[in-house]
């Protein structure tokens, strides 16, 4: 959708012709859509699968952790592959390998095997995650970065909303296994999708001399207060969005809620997130990236401070409702603030950092969650993913830049 340019004191200038985020929306968005839709029909399936091959319920378990681990171990190495081959048959590798796992999951028979396959679909996540963040940083005007970005992972939420059903109709119709078919079919047409996907040029202004080749060890050199700073906040806000996918359904448990019951409120938490995340870029955007990141961590520290005191449906359905308000207008906010302080020359490893920091939060969260619950209860692990979510709301309103001073366009 189009939009007027930002006006003085924005984050960047307004591009000098108008920008269309529906001009680029299928070669942007389009692989994104297939990539999650291909992603979120395999992971309902994959400790059914697990079971079915002899795996205990822990070992399943483990299985479905080693898709996120994948992710975290090759967020360093998605940087190089991206430096080395670009954005663009970035994305497409991440389809193929992708498609690869699952087909590992599929044909060979066997727990180790199985478990390997997962292995390569997360580190599939990985790079794809790491090129389309890249390529939209370069591709598109800061004017209408976290418009693009918020939207680059709303798509990629609704795919993941659309996969498990058609998951569902294939498995009915043909078995477990079906569900890979599925996943097999979307992240090869997001690799067919993104093969068409323009070329970024890279340009040098005239009487420029060419930069010096960027490594890794010098990225995190000049970036290690960013990375020490807005990188801890982020850390922190993937803690807790990853600890909030288990907090609803655990209360609900506690609070004798029917297991339907329990899907009807984390759905519609789910539903609600997925209608805000462009109004979420457009605010960031317009406004600033903390008018975004303060609220988003404060309205998910209070609800969640607040779910240890709800007694029944309602007023744990209110409280889930608020946590994704929260959540749903903070999207894009990790992606656009990498975005907003990626340098121009170096600008994958600097995500790689940065995305390997997200991901750390993201399987930190769940796992102190884990720990506090065994040790303290249920309502205290709560209790403190929300304290975590205030200091986050602390942490990013004192390090963001304000709207004046926030990075300005680096493509060159």
């Amino acid at each position: 959708m189009s939009s007027p340019p930002v006006t003085s004191g924005s984050a960047a200038p307004a591009p000098s012709t108008e920008f269309s985020l529906r001009r680029i929306a299928v070669p942007a968005f389009g692989p994104s859509l297939l990539f999650g839709l291909g992603e979120g029909a395999i992971l309902p399936i994959v400790p059914l699968m697990a079971r079915d091959l002899g795996a205990s319920v822990s070992m399943a378990a483990f299985v479905v952790t080693l898709i996120g681990l994948g992710s975290l171990l090759n967020n360093i190495p998605a940087s190089f592959i991206t430096m080395r081959w670009g954005e663009r048959w970035a994305i497409v590798a991440a389809g193929l390998w992708s498609a690869l796992g699952m087909l590992l999951c599929v044909l060979t028979p066997g727990l180790v095997p199985f478990a390997v396959g997962c292995f390569m679909v997360g580190m599939s996540q990985a790079v794809y995650n790491l090129a389309r963040q890249s390529y939209l940083t370069e591709a598109v005007p800061a004017a209408y970065r976290a418009r693009a970005l918020s939207t680059l992972g709303g798509v990629m939420r609704i795919g993941m909303f659309i996969g498990p059903f058609l998951a569902a109709a294939a498995v009915h119709a043909f078995g477990l296994s079906a569900a890979f078919g599925v996943g097999i079919a979307g992240v090869l047409a997001a690799a067919a999708v993104g093969a068409r996907v323009p070329d970024l040029v890279h340009s040098v202004a005239p009487g420029q001399a060419p930069t010096a080749p960027v490594t890794l060890k010098r990225i995190l050199a000049e970036h290690r207060r960013v990375f020490l700073t807005i990188g801890l906040g982020v850390l922190l806000v993937s803690a807790v969005r990853a600890s909030r996918q288990a907090v609803i359904p655990l209360w609900a448990e506690h609070l004798a809620l029917a297991p339907a019951v329990a899907s009807l409120i984390y759905g519609v938490a789910g539903g609600v997130e997925m209608l805000l995340f462009y109004p979420a870029g457009r605010v960031m955007d317009l406004k600033g990236r903390r008018w975004v990141a303060v609220p988003s961590m404060l309205m998910i520290g209070v609800a969640m401070l607040l779910m240890p005191l709800t007694g029944g449906f309602v007023t744990l359905l209110m409280a889930a409702t608020a946590i994704g308000i929260g959540n749903g207008i903070g999207s894009g906010l990790i992606m656009t603030l990498g975005a907003d302080h990626a340098p121009r020359h170096g600008r994958a490893y600097f995500l790689g950092v940065w995305r390997f920091l997200s991901d750390v939060g993201g399987s930190c969260g769940p796992a102190l969650l884990s720990v506090l619950v065994a040790g303290v209860s249920l309502a205290g692990g709560i209790a403190v993913t929300g304290l975590m979510a205030l200091l986050a709301a602390g942490l990013l309103g004192r390090w963001i830049p304000p709207r004046d001073s926030e990075p300005v366009d680096k493509r060159g």
